[in-house]
């Protein structure tokens, strides 16, 4: 096996170059005259900066979501510090997830816009011919096909939606007291 040696040609004589020297290799990103490279960015700095430009706007949106739960903090490299709540005593503490709450939770942001939504609409109806309309619709002697008026009919949707979401709640609810009951009992009874 040979090896290949380079030569170099130092004060008129040519030597062979030595392995312990190596060739210097230039920037990857190149640099800017006059300025030290120190100050430069690095390209993960400039890439997080590109991401903060483009998904910004999406970031800043508010999240609805459970106002209780321990969100962990996330420190300046992006990784999640716990804390104290990722100890075992801390899981044993946390209650387990309870479908029915949780589907009530989001019944309850759905209400809560829907009910944003019957407000604007209500606007735009008389109060008398409101109340006349939705009692009426609410103990069935009319339905949907008997209102003309475009506004009115929106607004009776709206309202018809807002009483399924409500008995739904009312529902999850006595669901859950029920299942409370049953677990009171075998735990004390």
């Amino acid at each position: 096996m040979e090896e290949e040696t380079s030569f170099v040609v130092v004060d008129g004589v040519v030597v062979p170059e030595s392995a312990l020297l190596r060739r210097e290799r230039g920037k990857r990103y190149g640099s800017v005259p006059g300025l030290p490279d120190e100050e430069l960015a690095d390209p993960e700095e400039l890439e997080r900066h590109v991401h903060i430009e483009e998904f910004g706007p999406i970031l800043a949106l508010p999240i609805k979501g459970a106002q209780r739960g321990v969100r962990p903090a996330i420190d300046e490299t992006g990784g999640v510090d716990w804390g104290a709540f990722g100890t075992v005593d801390f899981e044993r503490s946390m209650l387990a997830f309870d479908k029915a709450r949780y589907k009530e939770e989001r019944l309850r942001e759905k209400l809560k816009d829907v009910l944003i939504m019957a407000g604007t609409a209500t606007r735009h109806v008389r109060v008398d011919a409101r109340r006349l309309v939705l009692r009426h619709l609410r103990q069935g002697t009319i339905t949907l096909d008997d209102i003309a008026d475009s506004d009115m009919l929106a607004l009776a949707r709206l309202h018809l939606r807002i009483w399924r979401i409500q008995d739904e709640i009312a529902r999850l609810r006595g669901v859950r007291a029920k299942r409370q009951q049953e677990e009171f009992a075998r735990t004390f009874g």
